[in-house]
């Protein structure tokens, strides 16, 4: 597969493997609502967070949208949208790849950009999660009306670049059907199942002789006897044909002057069935840049850069997720994508680095929490409800040399620990003990800090036949090989052997995942 090269390439598609893991500090003040509804509010540099994230959320998440800085030239207030374009590369690869970590198997991430970038962007994101995992370039008309000053075209569009975790396994889910398509049904013959849409009963005849298409049919109202055109079949046999016909399925017209007759398809067979998405997003449907402005305004808010209206989220999460599932924005700005997921049930996490992580997201999430009845709250039947949690970025969990900084909590060692071995994120159990579970046959312990209440050998963070025990009775039926961490072991060789444990020592051992 074709690469795209650039300045620093080399170095930059190693900087996740670089950036430290910090911790997450919750700013308690910032917070609103329900704390454990499960949702969060980051401010601090997004590559920092995104690891920070790992061992809790990785391949958790159902939906990530993005909305990064385009790289325009233009001076934005809250963003440096004016980068060169090997720093624009050099700052999305990495991104790119701890939001594949995060995603879920069945997820799905969604990347707004315009002409300038979109091209790259597509060729980078088709290495970083695989070419054969590309769904679609989605085109957003984002204006409703021409620049008449554009001295070139003017620029009505942007793209919506789609990628699967596992194309294999995601699959859309279908959209709401629109006023606008159902009234494309009518009854004109007034028949009692209600209106319904003309549809072609030929098809094209293939390269495959299919005589069982190729029979005449009659016209009720002249029993003339009809055949299909020479390039032409029927769309169906001759048995369906008589039970269309038979069931009033088949329109000749008012008074029967169709050369061919159409197939009624019922608004009611069609109704609950959703409709397929497609790749052109008009304004009409999920709104215009203005759109966004405006309920920023609604607000009492700065409009911030060009913010997304809830409409256009309302689409990508509909088509993507249900309610309940977890959505992540790392771009976050105004916060739009964390309110259209308050609104629809959804979980988010949503990561800004600016102040406008305190002056625009937190304020406009309260809001949302309060009831606010803009945007697509009067759709989505929103009353209010909900909350999220705030925190920033705090000091890395590993010092330059790789060692535990002393002062790391259980529930973070025990986190970084899990999923350096497993991959997968921990969730932390009530109440805590020293065994922190099992996967793929094997389990997993950690002794730190005083798990067991005691830092002496004989009770704390030292492997001996006491402590031994306390995991043994915390890991209820696991009874598969352990491996454990800790300051060191009072247990010889033969007696790990014969309890199947390899045994870690802290800090050495410990390992950030890369």
């Amino acid at each position: 597969m074709p690469t795209l090269r650039w300045l620093t390439r080399d170095d930059d598609v190693r900087a996740a493997e670089k950036v430290p893991y910090r911790l997450l500090e919750e700013a308690a003040e910032l917070g609103y609502g329900d704390r454990d509804a499960g949702n969060m509010l980051i401010q601090g540099d997004n590559l920092e967070a995104l690891k920070a994230l790992l061992p809790y959320y990785a391949g958790q998440v159902k939906c990530i949208y993005i909305d990064p800085p385009y790289n325009t030239g233009s001076a934005f207030e809250h963003y440096d949208d004016n980068l060169e374009h090997s720093q624009w590369l050099a700052m999305m690869w990495p991104r790119l790849e701890l939001l594949r970590e995060l995603l879920a198997e069945d997820g799905s991430i969604w990347v707004s950009i315009d002409d300038r970038e979109g091209h790259y962007l597509k060729v980078i994101m088709d290495e970083v999660f695989g070419r054969g995992n590309f769904v679609a370039n989605v085109i957003w008309q984002k204006k409703y009306a021409p620049a008449n000053d554009a001295i070139w075209l003017s620029d009505n569009h942007d793209h919506l670049m789609g990628f699967a975790k596992s194309k294999a396994i995601w699959r859309p889910n279908k959209l709401a059907r629109s006023e606008k398509s159902n009234a494309a049904y009518k009854n004109p013959d007034d028949d009692p199942r209600g209106p319904w849409k003309a549809g072609d009963y030929t098809c094209a005849k293939s390269s495959e002789e299919r005589p069982n298409l190729y029979y005449p049919v009659t016209n009720p109202f002249t029993g003339e006897e009809i055949w299909p055109k020479t390039t032409r079949v029927w769309g169906y046999g001759k048995d369906e044909y008589e039970r269309h016909a038979k069931e009033n399925r088949l329109w000749w017209g008012k008074t029967g002057k169709n050369k061919v007759p159409a197939y009624k398809r019922f608004l009611s067979d069609v109704e609950d069935d959703g409709a397929v998405p497609q790749t052109i997003w008009l304004w009409g449907d999920v709104g215009h840049t203005q759109d966004g402005r405006k309920e920023q305004i609604a607000l009492n808010a700065k409009p911030f850069g060009t913010p997304k209206p809830e409409r256009l989220l309302e689409r990508i999460m509909e088509m993507t997720t249900s309610p309940g599932d977890l959505v992540l924005d790392s771009f976050l700005g105004s916060g739009t994508t964390a309110a259209v997921a308050q609104k629809m049930n959804r979980r988010y996490i949503g990561i800004e680095m600016g102040d406008h992580a305190v002056t625009h997201c937190a304020p406009r999430l309260q809001k949302v929490i309060d009831g606010e009845q803009g945007g697509i709250s009067k759709v989505q039947n929103w009353q209010g409800g909900g909350g999220f949690r705030f925190y920033r970025l705090g000091p890395p969990v590993f010092t330059e040399d790789g060692q535990i900084q002393p002062d790391i909590r259980f529930p973070v060692l025990a986190a970084h620990i899990w999923f350096a071995e497993t991959g997968s994120p921990w969730s932390e159990p009530k109440p805590l003990s020293p065994f922190l579970g099992a996967q793929e046959g094997r389990g997993y312990a950690l002794l730190y800090n005083g798990i067991l209440g005691d830092k002496s050998v004989s009770g704390g963070n030292v492997l001996t036949r006491k402590t031994l025990a306390v995991i043994r009775a915390a890991q209820g039926d696991f009874t598969g090989p352990l491996t454990v961490y800790g300051e060191r072991t009072a247990l010889s060789e033969a007696t790990l052997k014969a309890e199947q444990i390899e045994f870690k020592q802290t800090p050495y051992d410990v390992k950030a995942r890369r």
